[in-house]
């Protein structure tokens, strides 16, 4: 018990004291994260020994990175056929009016092709035009050849877009390609938007993010050139390093901290040693505070949650003392999160994706999206601030809306479901015991007199009707906390875990509660009026339409005649008592 308190203490986890809590274990991952909390924590040194213990045997949280292995680079890009039309109009155009340009696709589709995967996104670099003037120049050539012209389009310089030079689009082949040219930048010490100039192939090699992202297919020459002379090297070792000195390079630009973040975590490549301690550096995360929008790091944070290693992203923001930069805090809050909470984040944030995996359960984009979010804030979930007219609201919010400002729906999302994982939780031992006689819950004092088995029933479903589709990710993140009677070294949790998952998720979907969101009411507003024998609606409609929903989901097969009777037998009885 003591130690549930503690980690209850830090990390403000509910105790469940309607079950027997002797033997209970929170999920290794957490063990593994209290033990970072045991050196600034002195009242978790008693659990030292069983924290280590389970350290050891742990894999969630680990301290060291092992080199990635080989990576299989191709030695030249084959083009398809879509790509070989494509760059043949291309020159056709360069010669045609003599341009004497040279043609480079950059960046991405490079790095791609080399790694045997395909790439739609086309970006062409010239070397002594604008990508406005060459596209009227491709415009110009079609005319010239009996083929329909096509609608140039020109993305203006938008820096807070990381469009720092403006861009020319238009369709070829029924393609979209980018067009712009190559350039140098100049960075000044307060801001992270540069003067660009006219630059050379290798100044705009140098200028880029990553050197994995530095590479050119030269059109022309049909080759791949590699002006930093390390953007091959390091794809085929996996290694994420910038062009220049990664500190200044990240002081003059600091979004490239957290690109190089997601896409080491996209690719499962190292971070180079000198740029992790870069990233860390106090003057470049103070540049991430004071040179970065928080949309840009809304974005970023948005893509790497949404990519395919969203785990290792985390991991790489909180390795590296990012966490709180990224997801900044209001200014006061309660309770208090410690510091070190990041990794208690990280730690549940590994556990929602074991579980995910172990249960196979089938999310759209949008909610595993959501799901890691709701995972990863677990730790706060209670915690709030007062805004500017002292009125208390989520941190959790504040970090979707100020931090990442992403959209209000996700916050929303997230605090429905937290709401919701935690009457769940309370929900769990009622659903799964066969001979329950009462069911008590906290959020919920009151409803209408039915059978133990029906009140069940109405429960779960109000529940459901809070998260509609979102209702099996609740169900997940519910695991996380439901307290389960294991030892300590029962290898076998989540898999218990998983099982849970599968009953509960059972018995739901026995119980016909699946889309209980969209049972429409059976009695409308006006016709509760007529009933109570009332003029104009108010509090007491609103409640009787809680009861007759509560009805409904007690009685899915009852009609409206039925409904109504009820209503009325319900209303003679109170009018009794009163």
């Amino acid at each position: 018990m003591r130690l549930i308190s503690a980690l209850a203490h830090y990390t403000h986890l509910p105790l469940f004291h309607s079950q027997n809590t002797s033997h209970f274990s929170p999920i290794p991952a957490l063990h593994q994260a209290l033990i970072r909390f045991k050196h600034s924590n002195p009242s978790l040194s008693h659990c030292s020994c069983i924290l280590s213990r389970r350290f050891r045997c742990g894999t969630s949280m680990v301290d060291f990175e092992a080199p990635p292995p080989p990576v299989q680079v191709k030695d030249r890009i084959d083009l398809t056929a879509k790509e070989e039309q494509i760059f043949d109009r291309l020159l056709q155009v360069v010669r045609h009016f003599n341009l004497q340009t040279q043609l480079r696709v950059a960046g991405g589709w490079v790095r791609d092709k080399l790694l045997g995967k395909e790439c739609c996104d086309i970006d062409i670099a010239l070397d002594n035009m604008l990508g406005k003037e060459f596209c009227e120049k491709v415009n110009e050539y079609l005319l010239l050849s009996g083929e329909e012209i096509q609608g140039v389009g020109v993305i203006q310089c938008n820096p807070d877009q990381s469009k720092h030079l403006e861009t020319a689009r238009m369709r070829l082949c029924d393609v979209w390609i980018d067009f712009v040219n190559l350039r140098a930048e100049d960075y000044s010490e307060n801001s992270r938007i540069p003067t660009m100039r006219f630059g050379t192939a290798k100044e705009d090699a140098y200028r880029r993010d990553l050197t994995i992202n530095s590479l050119f297919y030269n059109i022309n020459l049909s080759s791949v050139e590699d002006y930093t002379g390390e953007g091959i090297t390091d794809l085929k070792c996996g290694r994420i390093m910038t062009p220049l000195p990664p500190k200044q390079t990240f002081l003059d630009d600091p979004l490239r901290v957290l690109r190089a973040i997601r896409f080491g975590a996209r690719f499962e490549f190292m971070l180079d040693e000198e740029l992790k301690k870069a990233a860390s550096d106090d003057d470049v995360k103070a540049a991430i505070a004071d040179k970065i929008s928080r949309e840009r790091i809304g974005h970023e944070t948005d893509l790497m949650i949404s990519g395919n290693q969203p785990l290792k992203a985390i991991k790489y923001v909180a390795d590296l003392q990012l966490f709180w930069a990224v997801f900044s805090l209001p200014a006061d809050f309660e309770p208090p999160i410690p510091e070190s909470c990041d990794k208690l984040c990280v730690a549940c944030m590994d556990l929602a994706c074991r579980l995910l995996r172990l249960i196979g359960c089938s999310l759209t984009d949008d909610q595993r999206r959501i799901y890691l979010y709701a995972a990863l804030f677990l730790p706060f979930r209670n915690t709030k601030y007062k805004d500017n007219k002292a009125k208390k609201i989520a941190v959790v919010s504040y970090i979707f809306k100020n931090s990442l400002k992403l959209k209000s729906s996700d916050s929303e999302t997230v605090l429905s479901l937290h709401s919701a994982t935690k009457k769940l939780v309370s929900l769990i031992r009622y659903i799964t015991s066969e001979d329950t006689e009462v069911i008590e819950v906290d959020w919920k004092k009151e409803t209408i007199d039915v059978p133990v088995a029906l009140k069940c029933r109405v429960l779960i479903g109000l529940v459901l009707r809070e998260v509609k589709e979102f209702w099996r990710v609740s169900l997940a993140l519910s695991m996380l906390l439901y307290p389960m009677d294991l030892e300590i070294d029962d290898s076998c949790e989540m898999e218990k875990r998983r099982e849970l998952f599968k009953t509960v998720e059972s018995t739901i979907l026995n119980l016909g509660l699946d889309r209980v969101w969209e049972v429409k009411p059976l009695v409308n507003g006006k016709e509760i009026m007529n009933i109570l024998e009332i003029k104009t609606g108010g509090p007491v409609v609103k409640e009787w339409q809680q009861k007759l929903l509560e009805w409904q989901l007690a009685y899915p097969s009852g009609t409206a005649e039925e409904c109504i009777d009820w209503m009325k037998e319900a209303k003679s009885k109170r009018t009794k008592r009163e």
